[in-house]
């Protein structure tokens, strides 16, 4: 085959291109039936209705819908995208993605400031709204259950500086207090080195109580998962253990121990699965029990939250930590709830339930914070990274019902499924000896990824493998 050259004279570009005539990529059938299944259930209505009071009749310049607003933030988490800056850049160089806005191609795309605007304008309590829709679309889809929820929280990378704190008290930056300190100690001009010596030696020298960040006060000094130390914040979520739905999600502060944050989660996923009630179609196909069991591992594990738990009348799965043994003088509520929690973990169904937690729960923060590119965010403020959150968890949800009919929960995924029938298409012209394992192995991949959300194994086989 001879080897083309670019030759720009010789190059005839045409005057108009029609349409139609655009090229297509596998993106193109996955965000076209993400739209279907959002006009079928009346999603731009929806948003309209719930955004209206913040936009005003004819002042200022030309806004963004509530549905292409909403839209926007999906694409982050479809895309991979962790800034408002880059969903817009991407959003104005991918035709499929203006097919997916409804952006015709002579029509501007929004800016990042259009996107960020909206963001401050619309308030957390109607992005808390459309992910309830999702959430009712999902249970009438039978895609969510709530008997069963696990809970679980990781740490988020803050968009500030260590270098940036200050003294709660005195607004004292952190390089000028640790220079006071060796001034007292007799050093007038110190180095950086003896700056570092002299820091290494303090006790609690990173104590949220003393120092703050002025850019973003609820950014907390913590240890980050891989060790390091840094600003942070903490995101739980509550996962429907049966279907592996994200059930809720809250943001608190990263200094925050597991034990205390989990009763605000918890609260959260009672709350969603109230409002998801509420639709009468929904109702049908959620846990005629109601929330009754939570999963979660030994972080969790203290006796104020097994006994509120128990109040609560919610069995608790909750992995105990070696503590030796324990005295339970006028603690008899304690000592029920934690041998209550003792006994079923040792059974089958809690062995079963503790591994079912840990894919299920795990699978949503890699959705979200790895390939979601939400692990360092951009913004600042629970607020605001929540409003981010909860529409990414909104995308998670709603690639489970992708997932179910395409086999495919994002545009990268189906573009692989669609790779791997390309494959086995070829596949089939070559020599029943020579195809036979190639056909074994394509197989195996499609029945991981096309056509099946729960975890049961795929029964099907291929002719050729009998």
């Amino acid at each position: 085959m001879a080897m083309g050259r670019r030759n720009q004279r010789q190059r005839q570009k045409g005057l108009w291109v029609a349409a139609a005539d655009l090229p297509h990529t596998a993106a193109h059938p996955f965000y076209r039936r993400l739209n279907e299944l959002l006009d079928e259930h009346g999603f731009d209505k929806f948003a309209e209705q719930r955004c209206e009071k913040f936009y005003a009749p004819r002042m200022g310049r030309r806004s963004l819908t509530p549905g292409s607003y909403f839209r926007c933030l999906l694409i982050g988490y479809l895309e991979g995208i962790d800034s408002e800056r880059g969903i817009a850049w991407r959003l104005a160089d991918s035709i499929s993605l203006r097919r997916f806005l409804a952006i015709e191609l002579d029509e501007p795309t929004p800016d990042h400031s259009t996107i960020s605007r909206s963001r401050r304008l619309i308030d957390l309590e109607t992005h808390r709204e459309v992910f309830t829709w999702v959430l009712r679309l999902l249970a009438k889809q039978g895609l969510l259950k709530g008997g069963t929820i696990a809970v679980d929280a990781t740490t988020l990378e803050a968009n500030a500086a260590l270098r940036s704190i200050v003294r709660r008290d005195s607004g004292e930056s952190y390089d000028k207090f640790l220079r006071g300190l060796a001034a007292k100690s007799g050093i007038e001009t110190p180095t950086r080195e003896q700056l570092a010596k002299l820091d290494k030696k303090r006790k609690n020298k990173g104590s949220n109580k003393d120092w703050t960040n002025p850019h973003d006060p609820d950014a907390k000094i913590t240890k980050m998962k891989d060790g390091r130390t840094h600003l942070a914040h903490k995101a739980e979520h509550a996962v429907d253990l049966e279907t592996g739905a994200l059930l809720a999600l809250t943001v608190q502060g990263a200094d925050l121990g597991d034990t205390a944050s989990v009763a605000e989660t918890i609260s959260a996923a009672a709350e969603q699965l109230a409002a998801v009630a509420q639709d009468r179609e929904a109702n049908e196909q959620l846990s005629p029990q109601g929330l009754r069991e939570v999963v979660a591992d030994k972080g969790y594990h203290s006796n104020d939250v097994l006994r509120d738990l128990t109040e609560l009348e919610l069995r608790c799965y909750i992995n105990e930590p070696d503590r030796g043994r324990r005295k339970w003088c006028g603690k008899q509520l304690e000592q029920q709830a934690v041998y209550g929690n003792r006994r079923r973990m040792r059974g089958q169904r809690g062995k079963r339930l503790s591994r079912l937690r840990g894919e299920r729960v795990e699978r949503s923060f890699a959705h979200l914070y790895e390939t979601g590119r939400m692990r360092r965010t951009h913004l600042r403020g629970h607020e605001n990274i929540l409003k981010r959150l909860l529409l990414h968890g909104g995308a998670f949800n709603l690639s489970l019902v992708l997932r179910k009919e395409r086999g495919a929960g994002t545009p990268r995924g189906l573009a692989g499924v669609k790779k791997a029938f390309d494959s086995l298409r070829e596949a089939v012209r070559r020599p029943f000896s020579a195809r036979r394992t190639h056909l074994l192995r394509l197989w195996r991949k499609l029945a991981h990824a096309a056509f099946r959300l729960d975890s049961q194994p795929c029964v099907l086989r291929p002719a050729c493998a009998a």
